[in-house]
C-alpha cells in the first residue's frame, strides 16, 4: 500500500513541538522574577553583614523580608529544576538514566527548597533557629 501523504503532512502533530515553548517561557519568566529578588537579597545581605544573630533573626522576622525570602527560594529552585530538566533531556540519551536523573532532579529541588522555606518560616514565626 502506497503512502500518498506529503512529508509535511506526516510530520504535523508528531514529535516534541508544542510543549517546548511553554517550558522556554516559564524559564524566562522565572529568570526575570529572579532579577529583582536577587538584587533585594544582595541589599539584604549587605545590611545583615553589619548586624549580629539577633539582628538577622529580627530582619527575617519582618513580614516583607520573610515573604521575599520565601519567594526567592521558591523561584530559584523552580528555575534550577527547569534548567536541569532541559539539560538532562537534551544531553542524556539512555532512557533509564534520563528517568532516574529527572526524578532525582525533582526530588532534590523539592526537598532542599522545602527545607529552605521551612527554615525561613521557622525563624520568621518563632524568631529562633
Amino acid at each position: 500500500m502506497e503512502n500518498y501523504r506529503t512529508p509535511l503532512s506526516r510530520a504535523r502533530g508528531l514529535g516534541a513541538s508544542g510543549h517546548g515553548a511553554g517550558h522556554w517561557l516559564a524559564e524566562r519568566i522565572s529568570a526575570v522574577a529572579l532579577v529583582p529578588l536577587v538584587l533585594w537579597a544582595i541589599a539584604g545581605v549587605l545590611h545583615l553583614a553589619a548586624t549580629d544573630f539577633g539582628g538577622a533573626t529580627a530582619w527575617v522576622g519582618q513580614p516583607l523580608n520573610a515573604v521575599l525570602l520565601v519567594l526567592l527560594v521558591a523561584v530559584a529552585f523552580w528555575h534550577m529544576h527547569s534548567g536541569m530538566r532541559v539539560i538532562i533531556e537534551d544531553y542524556i540519551h539512555k532512557t533509564s538514566t534520563k528517568m532516574v536523573l529527572l526524578i532525582t532532579n525533582l526530588f532534590v529541588a523539592v526537598l532542599v527548597g522545602s527545607l529552605a522555606i521551612f527554615s525561613i518560616l521557622k525563624v520568621a514565626l518563632e524568631g529562633t533557629v
